[in-house]
């Protein structure tokens, strides 16, 4: 007859439990998995098939029990782990966002905004635009799948263990999110001086022309200009956002190391 202790049961309830909160905690906050399309069913799921894909190949895991008070705060450890790794990769998409931004300002589409069911607001139309398109980059480089890949690996950079994350993380992720700005304005340079460029000549021109209706005029100018340039700068953004991801997964190694070895 097979006999089943109260510890081994322990043991394996934790076997699973401790990974998939890790697991449950990147797929809430990482981009492309927590969009809200996806429903949560669907995100449970597949949380539940990824832990049991890596359950098996996991580090030793400590003998605590998950109904425990220490089980539990190893738990929230364990989602904290999770939400950081996404939000580091987060700010990858974030820096598209401002400089969608900073793009729909330039050209006079501030005010052509659209509902965003993610953010829960209203987003202007350029940024959604490149929004969609990084998200469908970052499917067509498989970083879907490279994100899993880190987090399996986080398993092994930061075990599943009692001890506390170190604050050095905290510190790696703020030093990572200085992109959001720099990387932001770097995408809008190119279509911030062209409108420059414009908005000098029409000044020019209205000291010289002073007949001119400058407001009926200038708007036209800046969106054709602006629409023209963000149409020719398109086949670069590829290569752009490819950097940007690479940078965003060697972050998250980052953070990671810092957590667990900040020396």
């Amino acid at each position: 007859m097979i006999s089943i202790t109260s510890a081994q049961l322990d043991a394996w309830i934790a076997l699973f439990v401790f990974p998939l909160t890790r697991i449950l905690g990147l797929l809430a906050s990482a981009p492309v998995f927590n969009n809200s399309a996806l429903p949560v069913r669907v995100r449970l799921i597949a949380g539940l098939a990824i832990a049991l894909a890596v359950a098996p190949a996991l580090p030793p895991l400590p003998a605590i029990p998950a109904s425990s008070w220490i089980g539990l705060a190893v738990m929230a450890q364990q989602m904290l782990i999770g939400v950081l790794l996404g939000f580091t990769l987060r700010i990858s998409f974030a820096a598209v966002d401002l400089a969608g931004e900073l793009i729909g300002l330039q050209m006079g589409l501030s005010f052509a905004t659209f509902f965003d069911p993610d953010s829960g607001g209203q987003t202007p139309v350029v940024s959604e635009f490149l929004g969609l398109l990084t998200a469908l980059v970052f499917l067509a480089l498989n970083g879907h799948l490279l994100t899993l890949t880190v987090l399996a690996e986080s398993f092994t950079l930061l075990p599943v263990s009692t001890t506390p994350i170190h604050v050095a993380a905290f510190a790696s992720l703020m030093a990572w999110s200085a992109i959001l700005f720099s990387t932001g304005l770097l995408l809008a340079l190119p279509l911030i001086t062209a409108l420059l460029i414009a908005n000098i000549a029409l000044g020019v021109l209205a000291r010289i022309a002073q007949q001119l209706n400058l407001f009926s005029v200038g708007f036209t100018v800046t969106l054709a200009l602006g629409f023209l340039v963000l149409l020719l700068s398109l086949p670069y953004i590829g290569a752009a956002m490819e950097g940007l991801f690479t940078r965003g997964f060697e972050a998250m190694g980052m953070v990671m190391k810092a957590a667990g070895n900040p020396l």
